[in-house]
């Protein structure tokens, strides 16, 4: 009851909404009704099954368990035991429990009963029939015995010679058989249920379906749809035709039938036979394909025929339906709404594709690439000459230059792109450039003005039949930046006043682009200048460094990245790499201030990490003293490298702030980065920088590079990196100009989005020949041993005419270091692209020039070293100071290899230096 309340709750939920009356309510109750039945029928069949089974596996059991124990060894012996019943009644009381039958019976062959599960019963007769198995056959019967309705199996037990000696029989009561079928019942009723559940709700399932397809119409309602379709179908303004398989008319509307004249006998008839039929309406119908929109001619209509297969899928096993518009009417229309759909997009794609870059010719390209062939055949444009240097035009600009050419084949009877055009005052062009307006010549003919200007151009222009033309003057912002000119050959219509509208509106659109880009390029001009100006011109010249460089501006504005070469006291080089952060002027400005700063503070001598804090520090005051509007230019820091090298110990000391790490290429080829710690960009402050010194063999190529060589949209950083290094690393016996060729060619392709600095310098070491030095005892004694050392040693050097001058600074700087400094005291000379002189000593304390009046006895000596030495100066040390003097080399002493440098100008002759200081002296 509870699996039939839930299956009748559930009917009826699905019921819900269903009215018997409609299509899809008798539906429904029909497909139950049917179902109900099949499930009862199958119940029913389930359980006779299920019976015959049981009787069935009930027969085979007994037999089983009766062979089984008449075939038992010992049953023999048993039977000729003097009391056989002692022997086998527990054997198979034993038996029958262990097989799961009611009773196994052993008799005589006259039936009488050996055995039996009633002990009363041993000695009386047999019930059933015992003559086929006497006669040697196995023999299943049902009877009412002494356990009621029984169904056993009795087999003869034969003996030794063959002959049937006993009987055993085993079985089970009908009712055991019964209530395994019993049991299996509920199995069967409740599969049955389930069955009838699921298929009843397939079947509302399906229904609802229906119900949704037919509106839970009921049948009348559905006859007066199909009324209503058909009234509908033939009254409507199209017409519709639906042809079968084999070329059959199987309907046509009325329209169809005015369309095409149609019989009033046509449906059912073969298209092949209808009358008057246009031949390609007719293989339009037959041939089964699709069609969308084909215009056919029938008599004097036009019609738009789309044609589809009714099958699914696109087949055509289910035929064809047709669809029929009369278009006559609107063919004029669409024809000149599709001319105006296609100028529409012309300027649609104009204003998309032309002025994407801010380059004057590429602009110019671009319009001409529009108009052909689209407006076209072939376009001109020809720019003043001032316009494509970013100037402002002056003049009337009747010469102009030819910017781009685009035509609707190879050849062209135009000017070539670059030539210079000095159009007569007559010609279209120049009129127009002259007042402003358009020219519009229809037929190339009648042009006289054309004709004056080159005759014989004009015959082979006529000769690649172009006809007519329309000349558009480039005007922006009231300036007459060039003219463009379209010419058409191929449609024999000349151009015609909407079409000077349209060529107007192109030129307009391009023009304002034009003028962009040339103010672009002014302003670019201008700040790449700037730029360049603030750049090293040319590398100092020195002798530790082997140095070259390459600089490549931004496709589109300048930033700030720079760099610089330093030669430094002591035969040192400082390299120098920087970018200022945001781009234009404003960053172009900052940099330049930046590289002055840099010069300024390498003149102190400064260490690279102590330079970068006071470069850290100008920023910040930068960035603080810029007003907001200034700060709009996007300023706000800096990124640097600094390096020192010292060819005399091949020491490089380098610190950077938030720049990229150098690249070190040994002499062996192999590419590593420095590892130096990265530290803040410039202006952020709050943390030092840290510097790092590194012994390099002679011959490494140190390689310094701004983050547009390396960093792109399409790729990352590290990507970028190393492809710097596989470019480093492919040929490891190029020269640094070689080196810096091969990088910008390889990771580069094009003009750069952004600055690119390389700047790559190759290590070189002072020959230990020409360096000497002296360790100084604290003790003005040896001041003379000092001058005599360095005496001899100039002698070696073939430079003893600069003896008293080196004698001279070293003997005061000495004598100051013993005064007033501190041991130790070391001396060492430097035969450079000049001759230095060192003296250091354990002491910070820097030594200031004095001018001594004439009644002082001291304070003279480093007036002496400054009029004696070319420059001189103090560097500190961690030890403690470094008091340095040069003196020029002679141009016949430069060392091979060496350039002398240049005397320095304001300066007076060696020998008028060399007579005041003996004067003084």
């Amino acid at each position: 009851m509870d699996a039939f309340s839930r299956f009748r709750g559930i009917t009826s939920r699905l019921l819900v909404g269903r009215s018997p009356r409609s299509v899809a309510g008798q539906v429904f109750l029909l497909q139950v009704a049917l179902v109900v039945l099949l499930v009862a029928c199958a119940v029913v069949a389930q359980v006779i099954q299920s019976r015959m089974a049981g009787g069935e596996e009930a027969k085979r059991r007994s037999i089983a368990v009766a062979q089984t124990f008449a075939h038992s060894p010992g049953i023999l012996s048993a039977l000729r035991a003097p009391d056989p019943s002692k022997v086998l009644q527990p054997l198979t009381e034993a038996g029958r429990r262990s097989a799961g039958v009611d009773f196994i019976v052993v008799m005589d062959t006259h039936g009488i009963r050996y055995t039996h599960p009633q002990p009363d019963r041993i000695g009386k007769r047999f019930v059933g029939r015992i003559e086929p198995s006497l006669a040697g056959r196995v023999y299943t019967e049902s009877v009412h015995g002494p356990l009621g309705h029984e169904v056993q199996a009795t087999v003869p037990v034969r003996g030794s010679d063959g002959k049937v000696v006993a009987l055993v029989s085993a079985g089970l009561k009908v009712e055991t058989v019964t209530s395994q079928v019993e049991r299996q019942m509920p199995l069967i009723l409740g599969a049955g249920a389930v069955g009838l559940l699921v298929v009843t709700a397939g079947a509302a399932l399906v229904s609802r379906r229906l119900r949704r397809q037919t509106h839970n119409l009921d049948a009348g309602a559905m006859t007066r749809m199909y009324q209503h379709h058909d009234a509908v179908l033939h009254s409507m303004r199209e017409g519709l035709l639906i042809v079968s398989p084999d070329g059959r008319l199987l309907l046509a509307n009325d329209e169809a039938a005015r369309l095409l004249d149609l019989p009033p006998d046509a449906e059912g008839r073969l298209v092949t036979e209808l009358p008057g039929l246009p031949p390609g309406i007719r293989k339009l119908l037959t041939s089964g394909r699709r069609a969308t929109g084909e215009v056919h001619r029938a008599e004097e209509r036009l019609l738009a025929i789309t044609q589809r297969p009714t099958a699914r899928g696109g087949g055509c096993a289910g035929g064809t339906v047709v669809v029929l518009r009369d278009s006559t009417e609107l063919r004029a229309l669409s024809g000149r709404a599709e001319m105006a759909r296609e100028r529409l997009k012309l300027l649609y794609d104009a204003g998309v594709g032309i002025g994407d870059s801010l380059d004057v010719t590429r602009t110019a390209e671009e319009l001409a690439h529009i108009a052909v062939p689209r407006f076209a055949d072939f376009v001109t444009v020809d720019l003043v000459d001032e316009v494509l240097q970013g100037e402002e035009p002056t003049g009337t600009g009747t010469g102009m230059r030819r910017t781009a050419v685009k035509s609707i084949r190879e050849d062209h009877p135009f000017c070539e792109v670059g030539s210079l055009i000095d159009f007569a005052p007559s010609a279209p062009h120049a009129r127009g450039m002259g007042t402003g307006r358009s020219e519009l010549v229809p037929d190339l003919a009648t042009a006289t003005g054309l004709r004056l200007q080159a005759a014989e151009q004009m015959e082979t222009i006529e000769a690649c039949g172009i006809h007519s033309m329309i000349s558009v003057p480039i005007q922006a912002r009231g300036i007459m930046l060039g003219v463009a000119a379209f010419w058409r050959c191929r449609k024999p219509e000349p151009f015609d006043e909407e079409e000077l509208y349209l060529a107007e509106e192109l030129v307009a659109r391009a023009a304002l682009s034009i003028d962009n880009a040339r103010r672009f390029t002014r302003e670019h001009t201008l700040a790449v200048a700037l730029q360049r100006s603030l750049l090293p011109r040319a590398l100092p010249e020195q002798s530790a460094l082997d140095v070259a460089f390459r600089y490549l501006p931004a496709q589109s504005g300048v930033s700030g990245d720079w760099f610089d070469v330093i030669p430094l006291p002591g035969g040192r080089v400082a390299l120098v790499v920087g970018d200022v952060v945001g781009h234009g002027l404003h960053a172009a400005a900052t940099m330049g201030r930046l590289r002055t700063a840099v010069h300024n503070f390498s003149t102190l001598d400064l260490p690279p990490d102590e330079l970068l804090s006071r470069l850290d520090e100008l920023v910040s005051r930068i960035d603080q003293d810029e007003s907001d509007a200034d700060r709009d230019s996007g300023v706000i820091g800096a990124t640097c490298l600094y390096a020192v090298y010292n060819p005399v110990e091949r020491r490089c000391s380098m610190a950077r702030a938030g720049h990229l790490a150098p690249a070190l290429v040994g002499p062996d080829g192999d590419v590593t980065f420095a590892d130096v710690p990265a530290g803040l960009p410039l202006g952020l402050g709050g943390m030092p920088y840290q510097a790092v010194d590194f012994e390099l063999a002679e011959g490494t190529q140190l390689v310094f590079y701004t983050d547009g060589l390396i960093e792109d949209r399409s790729r990352d950083l590290d990507v970028g990196m190393e492809m710097l290094r596989e470019a480093l690393a492919r040929h490891r016996d190029r020269s640094p100009d070689e080196h810096c060729e091969a990088v910008v060619e390889e990771l580069l392709h094009g003009r750069p989005k952004d600055d690119v600095a390389v700047l790559i310098a190759r290590t070189l070491a002072t020959p230990a020949d020409r360096v000497a030095d002296w360790d100084v005892p604290c003790d003005p004694a040896a001041v003379a041993g000092m001058r005599a050392a360095v005496a001899r040693k100039l002698d070696e050097w073939d430079l003893s005419e600069l003896s008293f001058g080196t004698e001279l600074v070293l003997s005061e700087l000495v004598t100051n270091a013993i005064r007033h400094g501190s041991p130790p005291i070391h001396v060492r000379l430097l035969r450079d692209r000049t001759l230095i002189c060192e003296v250091s000593d354990g002491t910070s304390t820097s030594p200031h020039l004095q001018y001594a009046t004439t009644t002082e006895e001291g304070g003279r000596g480093l007036f002496l070293v400054s009029q004696v030495a070319d420059h001189w100066g103090t560097r500190y040390t961690p030890q403690g100071k470094v008091i340095w003097a040069e003196q020029a080399l002679p141009a016949h002493d430069t060392p091979p290899g060496l350039r002398a440098a240049p005397p320095l100008q304001r300066q007076p002759g060696r020998s008028v230096r060399e007579a005041n200081v003996r004067s003084a002296w």
